[in-house]
């Protein structure tokens, strides 16, 4: 609804009412129709402003009105009468104005909003696009390349970008009521002419079709991926079994082993969404300092999320037989296989029989970890992304014997604790960290060949992603992969001359060993593939010791530099990574594009607007992708995953079918799943 009365004399104040953002429902339209019929038929009020109640403006359209019969007054008169009335009309705006809220405000004639309201179009997010004339005014105010920017990514923006933009008229600090009010005073009896945003007219531009072209393929790829996130959870078993219609067992009690940094984040997690949980650190001064990090975590969540933990509800332990009676089970220990097997074999003899034993590895085997156990069909992968209580993506790993029941419990915890879970089989590096590999080894090459570290980021930075290769490694730690190589007894630098450069037949680059034996473990040590300023550093630098060591590298193994530009970067590490994707689909470990999709835009970076690694496939074309795979394999014949994949060739050999109809070509496959 929307409560109407008169303030200061003749100004006619509209209050919308529908927590908790207002949204305009049915009975909110017809309050608005009904209050401005009343401001404007009565001669003592000269002025109007539009507020909402509690803080917030309006959060746009009630999705409860989806896919159903609309009653009440259509949106879009309504706003278009707001427009022609013959009396100001000032939006007051707080908290939040997205969706048709804005396409609200931008009906009226005068938009006031408080310095830490946000204002979107974020529709296409949902599938769709602005429909209550945001398309239509909003490039009329502002351009529109601005307006397509904004359509087109859904984003919201600060009430300072939007004043600059020319969205407002005026951001406070104050009561923006109060202000509003004021200001809808001042402007009493002025000429509406030019304040009517439909009557505006946009300002000719030469490359407009190109423009658009590139707007609608991002508007395309938002669509797409809307339809993705949801398409993740239909999967089925080998037997026809389907997690989702299969039945989770209930979890109210969890344990977590291990309380490192992914422990620690997990156990927010699961605390904070509402289960009780019992914290394992078996070495004394890393559980405490776990019991000092875990609250102040809790905490920042709180505050961000206005949310309230109970604080009894984590109990610490030095023992794993503390999580006797727990009802599901993830170890997050150090990544060594030994370590986990002793853990694995602890917790079947400790644990209740039906007790779910789930483990956060990264790349080890799920079916190893399963054959430590009495009960292989209750083991599944949960593996989270740092932080694990921010990041959004969950991999759950399936496993040989891992049961349905057992799968769908752990998705059913993923999205009880705010995570798109993805299911996926078990194999080396799962989906994710197994296409992430090829793609850091075409990064490291491309070094080799003379680009440098500030190149290859700035192309994929300009691409889209948060942070290029090179700074992403900075920030993990180049330890975490040399570890890893280590125990794949890859990293071994006292090799000279060719086999300096070959592992199993393959090319290899020790560029990441070299750095790590010169301590260069990225921003912790200040020094990595750039320099910092100081341990724990964020700006980073160029460093020329870098350079000198590259330089000194290339000679030494007689690799002559050459140029290298942005689009074979993207190239050399998009396509690899797009062409493990398709191999991923090719043996089962992922049940559709969607899910590879999914998996990279929320736990590695991939830009929403480009869809994915596979969608993107399809937009530039699959037969584009083989033949520069094909490429880059005959200059580089020793590295074989750059052939294009069975699955990759087959569709182009089918005609390129569209992304949707990929399933038809895939379908036959032995799913790991």
């Amino acid at each position: 609804m929307a409560q109407y009365r008169r303030v200061s004399g003749s100004v006619g104040l509209i209050t919308l009412q529908n927590p908790p953002v207002n949204a305009l429902s049915a009975s909110v339209r017809q309050g608005i129709v009904d209050s401005v019929k009343r401001a404007l038929g009565d001669q003592k009020v000269k002025s109007v402003v539009i507020c909402g109640q509690n803080g917030v403006f309006c959060g746009g359209a009630d999705i409860r009105e989806f896919g159903r019969q609309m009653s009440g007054p259509p949106l879009v008169p309504m706003i278009h009468d707001i427009e022609a009335a013959n009396k100001p009309v000032v939006a007051a705006i707080e908290g939040s104005a997205l969706g048709g809220g804005l396409e609200l405000a931008l009906g009226c004639h005068y938009r006031i909003s408080h310095s830490k309201a946000k204002l979107g179009l974020p529709e296409v997010t949902l599938g769709l696009l602005p429909a209550a004339g945001g398309t239509q005014r909003l490039p009329r105010l502002i351009g529109v390349p601005a307006a397509l920017n904004l359509i087109t990514t859904g984003r919201h923006v600060t009430a300072a970008e939007a004043l600059q933009l020319g969205i407002l008229d005026h951001v406070t600090e104050h009561n923006t009521v109060d202000v509003a009010v004021k200001f809808a005073l001042s402007v009493t009896g002025e000429s509406l002419d030019g304040r009517r945003i439909s009557s505006f007219s946009c300002a000719p531009l030469s490359d407009l079709d190109s423009l658009f072209e590139e707007a609608m393929l991002k508007a395309r790829a938002l669509q797409y991926f809307f339809f993705a996130q949801r398409a993740v959870g239909r999967w089925s078993t080998p037997s026809g079994a389907r997690w989702d219609t299969s039945q989770p067992r209930p979890v109210r009690k969890a344990a977590v082993i291990g309380l490192g940094t992914m422990g620690r984040g997990i156990t927010v997690a699961l605390a904070q969404a509402g289960l009780s949980v019992v914290a394992v650190e078996t070495h004394a001064k890393q559980l405490m300092e776990a019991k000092k990090a875990v609250p102040s975590m809790l905490k920042r969540g709180a505050v961000r999320g206005g949310t309230t933990i109970e604080p009894d509800s984590i109990t610490y332990s030095e023992t794993v037989q503390a999580v006797a009676d727990v009802d599901l089970v993830i170890e997050a220990v150090f990544e060594d296989m030994a370590l986990k097997e002793k853990v694995f074999q602890q917790l079947s003899i400790v644990c209740k029989p039906d007790t779910l034993l789930c483990t956060n590895t990264s790349s080890l085997d799920v079916d190893h970890l399963a054959s430590q156990t009495r009960h292989p069909e209750l083991v599944v992968g949960m593996h989270f992304f740092a932080p694990a209580h921010v990041m959004k993506l969950l991999e759950v790993v399936y496993g040989r014997r891992s049961s349905p029941a057992a799968v769908a419990t752990a998705m059913q915890l993923g999205k009880k604790m705010g995570k798109v879970s993805v299911a996926v089989g078990n194999c080396r590096g799962f989906a994710g960290n197994r296409m992430l590999k090829r793609y850091l080894e075409q990064a490291f090459f491309l070094l080799e060949e003379g680009a440098t570290p500030e190149l290859v980021d700035r192309a994929l930075e300009e691409f889209g992603f948060p942070m290029g290769v090179f700074r992403m490694s900075d920030l993990s730690g180049l330890d975490v992969g040399w570890r890893v190589r280590k125990a794949d007894g890859l990293a071994d630098t006292s090799l000279t001359g060719t086999s300096a450069r070959v592992r199993q037949g393959c090319r290899y680059s020790p560029l990441g060993d070299l750095l790590c034996e010169h301590g260069r473990f990225g921003q912790k040590t200040g020094r990595g593939w750039y320099q910092y300023d100081k341990p724990g550093g964020r700006v980073a630098k160029s460093d020329p010791w870098l350079h000198n060591f590259l330089d000194e590298y290339r000679a030494r193994h007689g690799l002559v530099p050459r140029c290298i530009d942005q689009q074979e970067v993207l190239e050399r590490c998009l396509f690899v990574l797009i062409n493990e994707g398709f191999q991923i689909l090719e043996e089962g470990i992922a049940a559709g594009p969607e899910d590879i999709d999914a998996i990279y835009v929320f736990g590695y970076g991939w830009p929403r607007h480009r869809g994915g690694p596979m969608f993107y496939a399809d937009m530039v074309g699959l037969e584009r992708v083989v033949e520069r795979l094909e490429r880059y394999h005959q200059a580089h014949p020793n590295v074989p995953y750059l052939q294009p994949s069975g699955l990759l060739r087959r569709l182009v050999a089918n005609g390129s079918p569209p992304i949707h109809k990929w399933r038809n070509v895939i379908k036959n496959r032995n799913s790991q799943l």
